[in-house]
């Protein structure tokens, strides 16, 4: 089941999926399924954050996996080496596709985290995201927490960091994922799309999206406009269409 999305050659001829990921940021596991079961046909994956993580639990993740889509574990890991190893492993043998971690928890946890993803994975593909810097944080929160360096140059420094320990991609704010390709030409590149709380198909919407795919992202993560729309499938299809003629410049 291929939907409304392909692979496309991409930064030495990778083969890299390019569309929506659906954010399935709901307050249960049977509503995140039966809004992934809706709009399967028109996204590239899956995600499920926190909420679902640590309140329904990690036994969502192969019931996702069974409507044939991969799966972004938004697990934001950052502890040792040893514990975020255990946890990636653990969640590779639920059957998520990608984990993120953070990747200010160094070189030697980003490979630990991708060591342990692997080897819970088996034969299947498997990679982690790295969270370079997140959205909220600018320059004067950064300054806040003893980090001197505005968000670009935190991203481009640790994109590279991602890239040496064997991280398959970076998660990035929308504003710096030029920053990533700049830095490293290695990475699958994730953002957060629209984030309209209404749901509705606004031409602001339709600007975010077209923004994320000039500045090189592969991949956009968009919760609310497609969960909370009148018309889920119809959102995802819509917004997915969009990604799709932004990035062959349709």
């Amino acid at each position: 089941m291929r939907g409304a999305y392909g692979e496309v050659g991409l930064r030495q001829h990778r083969p890299i999926m390019r569309g929506v990921i659906v954010a399935l940021d709901l307050p249960d596991a049977e509503s995140a399924v039966q809004i992934a079961e809706t709009v399967a046909e028109h996204v590239v994956g899956f995600q499920i954050g926190p909420g679902l993580l640590y309140g329904p639990g990690p036994l969502v993740i192969p019931t996702l996996v069974a409507l044939d889509r991969p799966v972004l574990v938004d697990a934001k890991l950052h502890d040792d080496p040893g514990p975020v190893e255990e946890a990636a492993y653990r969640l590779g043998r639920y059957g998520a596709r990608w984990v993120t971690a953070h990747v200010g928890g160094g070189r030697d946890m980003l490979a630990a985290a991708a060591r342990g993803l692997k080897d819970g994975s088996g034969d299947a593909p498997a990679g982690i995201l790295g969270v370079t810097v997140l959205s909220s944080l600018d320059r004067a929160e950064l300054a806040s927490v003893g980090i001197d360096r505005s968000p670009g140059k935190l991203v481009a420094r640790r994109a590279k960091v991602a890239a040496g320990a064997g991280c398959e991609g970076v998660m990035a704010p929308l504003e710096e994922v030029s920053v990533v390709a700049e830095a490293t030409t290695d990475l699958l590149r994730v953002t957060y799309g629209p984030d309209g709380a209404d749901g509705d198909e606004s031409q602001r919407e339709y600007a975010d999206l077209d923004e994320a795919i000039r500045r090189g992202a592969d991949m956009l993560l968009v919760g609310r406009p497609i969960t909370r729309a009148s018309d889920p499938a119809a959102a995802a299809e819509a917004l997915s269409s969009r990604v799709h003629g932004s990035a062959t410049g349709a």
